[in-house]
């Protein structure tokens, strides 16, 4: 194989599939999805695979590359490039649609199952709420709304590997912020959802989804925090 020439392997099928190799030419500042998308457009038009932005801004094109959850879009072949070699397979925890591509639904459901959503009370009626950036609910709740959904702390976790009921960091996160807005008029509803079997309790504090997080949030942190307020609200007789 020439220098100039990428050796990539790909995961092809369902959960039972194989990979198949295909060879790309290498080029300046190229990345792992424009390794994906000259496959699809020039080799193997069969090969399926999701992205959108190509900008780092949506996180549908996250996937496993030699072991490891990314962004595609903003992991550049000179980051990941062993002898010449790649390797590109769908993310982890989640059920394979076809190749590359992933189904989702079990990770929104589970931001459902962690009530990671705003419930406010006021109408189109009332004035707006005024919260202070300094408050240090809101600084909590600010620190970890950036997050986009692009489940790659999900595909990192562990404990989402070996125990299906847990939330994943993700949705605790997102909990954690709901929980910290002080708009928000049922906060104990929060602590009711990721209090229960599978919920912040699980989370063992490995940092996968820190060390992996394309937005450098911290879910552990979070998680902690909901750990923390749930057992003041257990002690006060308020989830009993």
């Amino acid at each position: 194989m020439p220098a100039s020439m990428l050796k990539v392997q790909i995961w092809r099928g369902e959960a039972q599939g194989e990979f198949r190799d295909y060879e790309v030419p290498r080029q300046d500042s190229q990345t792992i999805l424009d390794v994906v998308t000259y496959i699809q457009r020039k080799l193997d038009p069969t090969l399926s695979y999701r992205f959108a932005c190509r900008v780092g801004m949506c996180g549908s094109c996250a996937m496993t590359v030699n072991g490891r959850p990314r962004w595609t879009c903003r992991t550049h072949i000179s980051r990941v490039l062993e002898d010449g070699f790649v390797r590109i397979e769908p993310l982890r925890n989640l059920p394979i649609i076809k190749d590359l591509a992933t189904d989702l639904v079990p990770f929104f459901e589970k931001w459902q199952g962690a009530r990671g959503r705003f419930e406010g009370s006021r109408t189109r009626d009332d004035d707006f709420s005024t919260v202070l950036p300094s408050e240090p609910r809101r600084a909590a709740a600010s620190a970890a709304i950036e997050c986009i959904n692009c489940a790659v702390c999900y595909s990192a976790c562990d404990v989402v590997n070996w125990r299906e009921e847990y939330l994943g960091p993700a949705a605790l996160n997102r909990a954690w912020a709901a929980y910290n807005d002080e708009r928000d008029n049922n906060p104990l509803g929060v602590l009711k959802a990721v209090a229960a079997g599978g919920g912040c309790g699980s989370c063992h504090a490995h940092q996968s989804c820190v060390e992996h997080c394309p937005v450098e949030l911290n879910p552990t942190e979070s998680i902690a925090g909901l750990k923390r307020v749930s057992l003041q609200a257990w002690l006060k007789g308020d989830l009993r």
